[in-house]
């Protein structure tokens, strides 16, 4: 099975969960399990981490992370494919707002709320009465996995480099991911939400990152619509 049916096919199972969740989280399934971890961390974890996931906060708003998108693209001069994946970058954004608007799921009381205000809000962060899902979870995600890709692809890199570079991204996303929940900006769910949400479709795009191998290429150049000859030239004796 080629990359692009695996990233398709895995995009698809993703997105499937996060409709499936959503649901669930409508429901009001997860209330209790939500406040309790909330509560959890926050007792179990020091108030020094709240400049720390303070600053991740700010670092992970809209504004911030499509500039680090586009940078990431620039960088390696793949603007077709960069135009895609800010398409889709976009587009579970507005999922996102569907689901604060009409997945009924009010965020953590104000008493939880923990965040400092290192970085002034980005006037692109929505603001509304449910919580879910969460989009710093799904922006992290997103930007992760499409960075993965690229660098498991990468011929230059070694394979030490790579498993120290997805470990360092694993690391950003756990962090990410729990001082969301710490912060007392989202519950555990809208956690979970964002980051099937976000890393669905960064599969999705990940179908047009993937480089074309040497069969490809030559089967391309076969179907060459002004077919190349060569042309030999035999001295008669």
């Amino acid at each position: 099975m080629s990359k692009r049916l695996i990233y398709l096919a895995s995009g698809i199972i993703l997105f499937f969960l996060f409709i499936c969740f959503s649901y669930l989280v409508h429901r009001s399934l997860f209330v209790q399990s939500d406040f309790n971890t909330t509560v959890h961390l926050q007792d179990h974890l020091s108030r020094h981490f709240d400049t720390l996931f303070s600053l991740l906060s700010g670092i992970g708003q809209f504004a911030v992370m499509i500039v680090v998108l586009i940078a990431l693209f620039l960088i390696l001069r793949k603007i077709k494919e960069g135009i895609i994946a800010l398409a889709f970058f976009g587009g579970f954004h507005v999922i996102e707002i569907y689901g604060k608007y009409f997945v009924h799921h009010p965020p953590p009381p104000q008493f939880m709320v923990r965040t400092q205000n290192l970085i002034p809000l980005s006037p692109f962060d929505v603001r509304t009465e449910n919580s879910y899902p969460s989009g710093h979870a799904a922006r992290a995600m997103f930007i992760s996995v499409i960075c993965l890709i690229f660098i498991w692809q990468s011929k230059r890199l070694g394979t030490m480099t790579k498993l120290i570079l997805s470990v360092l991204l694993l690391g950003y996303d756990v962090t990410m991911l729990i001082s969301r929940v710490y912060l007392g900006e989202h519950w555990t769910s809208d956690v979970i939400g964002g980051t099937l949400l976000g890393s669905a479709f960064a599969l999705f795009s990940g179908i047009f990152l993937v480089e074309k191998s040497n069969n490809e290429k030559h089967e391309e150049k076969k179907k060459s619509f002004f077919p190349k000859y060569k042309i030999e030239v035999k001295r008669v004796e």
